[in-house]
């Protein structure tokens, strides 16, 4: 018989690293010019590891990877001149550091929001929920990410010439909006226990749990009071009522500021957990709530974001867009 004619392997090209680095666990995963591979995201929990690049060394070595065409990392915690200082683990990540595991010099670093920033163009439609209808706009048009979980925090994108740019932002620290006896009494206790009244003191996670101990006096974890508020639970209205109305006055706030017209991405476990219900709650009320601009209010459009590997995909598509 003769020979069996072997067909050669289809080359493949060195994928992109690519991690979503939270203060319980880190998921990781390898891409294809942007596009994340199939089955190749794994989770590893922080507890116990030095840093990240013990917990990307292992990857590598699991996933038998040996070539990286880039590395990206979408950090929670500010990152500023290629270092980033995690919130709430005692990691600092540096771009040198990442390149000495991937074995490449293509190396960026994103907060987490501006790596969720960097997804909304290649998000499927089917992992966003529409809240608020908006109008049509142009691809171009800016678009505003804000997350409400551990924390609060939102983030303009704007789609460039050169490529999406995704602008860092401390605005969960900025001054709570307040209309009415309820939402004024609520800024005064905030300020007597924190000196100010942040919009993250109510909208994050702790914030919705200090809300309702300030409405009933009960102590519950932010886990259970969203699933509650979200199943309509006896005794959850009046907290998610609140929530939803200040939430709806931040997000007018943050649009008029920004002009998303491209629409605001809700992010976050405590906007995902919340969104089937944050409208009935109304949310779109005091969104729409801007005296003389509330015509303007109806064109920007308001999604959640159900993707939970929403983070990853965007690092791969910074690392795709990088010249």
């Amino acid at each position: 018989m003769p020979d069996r004619i072997l067909k050669p392997w289809p080359f493949t090209p060195a994928p992109q690293l690519v991690a979503d680095i939270g203060g319980t666990n880190t998921r990781v995963a390898l891409a294809d010019s942007g596009v994340l591979r199939q089955g190749s995201i794994r989770r590893y929990r922080n507890a116990g590891r030095a840093s990240v690049s013990e917990i990307l060394r292992a990857y590598l070595a699991e996933t038998a990877t040996t070539d990286c065409a880039g590395v990206c990392v979408a950090v929670a915690g500010p990152v500023r001149d290629g270092v980033a200082q995690m919130t709430n683990l005692s990691w600092t990540i540096a771009a040198p550091d990442l390149a000495a595991v991937a074995g490449t010099e293509r190396v960026a670093i994103l907060n987490d929001l501006q790596a969720q920033g960097h997804a909304l163009h290649a998000l499927d439609p089917r992992h966003l929920r529409p809240l608020l209808p908006g109008r049509p706009a142009d691809a171009t048009a800016t678009q505003l990410v804000v997350g409400a979980g551990t924390g609060f925090n939102a983030a303009p994108v704007h789609h460039l010439p050169h490529g999406t740019h995704v602008a860092a932002s401390e605005c969960g620290h900025i001054h709570l909006p307040q209309q009415g006896e309820q939402e004024q009494a609520l800024a005064r206790h905030l300020t007597q226990r924190h000196g100010i009244a942040t919009i993250e003191e109510v909208l994050s996670g702790r914030g919705l749990v200090a809300l309702h101990h300030w409405i009933t006096g009960e102590d519950l974890p932010a886990e259970h009071l969203t699933a509650a508020i979200a199943a309509g639970e006896p005794g959850m209205r009046d907290t998610g009522v609140l929530y939803a109305r200040v939430l709806g006055r931040t997000l007018a706030n943050l649009a008029l500021t920004h002009l998303p017209f491209g629409g605001l991405y809700l992010i976050g476990s405590v906007a995902r957990t919340l969104a089937p219900v944050l409208v009935d709650l109304g949310m779109g009320e005091t969104f729409a709530e801007m005296g003389r601009f509330s015509p303007l209010m109806a064109a920007f459009p308001v999604l959640a974001v159900e993707d939970d590997y929403a983070a990853l995909l965007g690092c791969a598509a910074h690392l795709t867009a990088l010249p």
